[in-house]
């Protein structure tokens, strides 16, 4: 789940198309070299007023932090929550959504690596129970071209027919069942394909739940103990976690509302901080904070992670994904902010059903990174039209303004 933003028109006329997002560690690529880290409460003004212009948009709070040619920076504005004065933690935990999606696609991609998986070896020959087309690839699983149903609601054509609901009341009511992934993935194989393996794009939940059925099933190991064994340990990676069937953010964070109308028509604002997110199991269920994500997303973005090969892989995108946030490579969006920018970036925005809103994005030797998490109160706002606004004045500052 993600929320999905309008294309912009930068500065000097560069087009940014973009989804529905630490220390560099000396993790940076041979012959780069690694700003100098911000002395501690070294102001940022520019980063303030872009924090709060980001707010005075309507949501609730924002937690940001950058690294750049200046150094590191962390900031906050708004609330951490509603009636309290306090602002957002700068380094809380939230629910990342879909920017879990980068994490699995990574597990995945070091599997292929150990020629564990084949990148284009059907997925039913390592996982056969779905009983999966064999025509569907890993490649297309990580890309959103295998044609399978999002098991939160889909499209076809212009019909759209329902899931596990999402959104609404319904998933107010619902918000701490708990899914099993095989059960997640049974639901969206009862319907039938959008398209034919291969033949289009259509970004889907379901995929990325399969692979971490991929990933289990391959090590004989949890998802949450390969993510540890493979990412978190190796970059110290302390406050990411699997959520599981949680349903508490542990630690300092800030409070997520939604507001949604009522079977009567009402309109009404539930805290949704508590949720069990098990409903996107490996698509959108971690846990993390702005420091974590920074050092995640750089060291992947500088090689750590892959070989050179499969990173290439992983940033070339399908041009059937060719949609007004950018395009879709392996578990990451690739855009072009022109070269009056930053020239190509790479992200992945996230967001559960309701209450929080993610950024991750890096350009591509990991130097310059922004990563965020943004909270939605009791303000009637039109998140289709607020966030694109809000999130392009925050990407202007950090990779179009010199």
């Amino acid at each position: 789940m993600g929320i999905r933003l309008s294309p912009r028109r930068g500065r000097a006329g560069a087009v940014l198309r973009r989804a529905a997002g630490a220390a560099l560690a000396g993790v940076l690529l041979a012959g780069a070299a690694a700003p100098a880290r911000a002395a501690a409460g070294a102001d940022r003004p520019d980063l303030r007023k872009a924090s709060q212009e980001f707010v005075d948009s309507g949501f609730a709070g924002l937690q940001m932090r950058v690294r750049d040619r200046y150094g590191e920076w962390a900031g906050s504005a708004g609330v951490r929550k509603l009636g309290s004065p306090g602002k957002p933690p700068t380094n809380g935990r939230f629910w990342i959504g879909s920017s879990t999606k980068t994490f699995t696609a990574t597990l995945v991609l070091q599997l292929v690596a150990e020629h564990r998986i084949g990148l284009d070896a059907p997925v039913a020959r390592y996982l056969p129970e779905p009983g999966l087309d064999r025509r569907i690839t890993v490649r297309m699983m990580l890309q959103h071209t295998s044609g399978l149903f999002n098991y939160t609601g889909d499209y076809y054509g212009t019909t759209y027919v329902p899931g596990i609901p999402g959104s609404g009341e319904e998933w107010v009511v619902n918000r701490f069942h708990t899914y099993r992934p095989e059960e997640l993935v049974r639901l969206a194989l009862s319907k039938p394909p959008l398209f034919a393996p291969g033949a289009g794009w259509s970004y889907s939940n379901t995929n990325y739940t399969l692979a971490l059925l991929l990933i289990e099933k391959v090590t004989g190991h949890s998802y949450a103990d390969e993510l540890r064994r493979r990412i978190l340990r190796p970059l110290d990676l302390r406050d990411t976690l699997v959520a599981g069937t949680r349903t508490e953010l542990p630690g300092p964070h800030a409070h997520g509302y939604y507001r949604y109308p009522d079977s009567s028509g009402r309109w009404q604002v539930t805290d949704v901080t508590r949720q069990n997110l098990s409903l996107l199991a490996g698509a959108g269920d971690l846990i993390s904070t702005t420091r974590d994500l920074q050092t995640f997303f750089s060291a992947l973005m500088a090689g750590r992670l892959l070989p050179a090969h499969l990173l290439a892989e992983m940033r070339t995108p399908d041009p059937r994904s060719d949609a007004p946030y950018g395009r879709y490579g392996l578990g990451l969006w690739v855009q072009d902010t022109g070269p009056d920018c930053a020239g190509t970036i790479y992200s992945h925005d996230g967001s559960p059903p309701g209450g929080y809103g993610t950024l991750m994005y890096s350009t591509a030797d990991g130097t310059k990174t922004l990563t965020a998490s943004g909270t939605t109160g009791d303000a009637p706002i039109d998140l289709a039209t607020v966030w694109p606004k809000a999130l392009n004045r925050l990407i202007d500052q950090v990779y179009c303004t010199r």
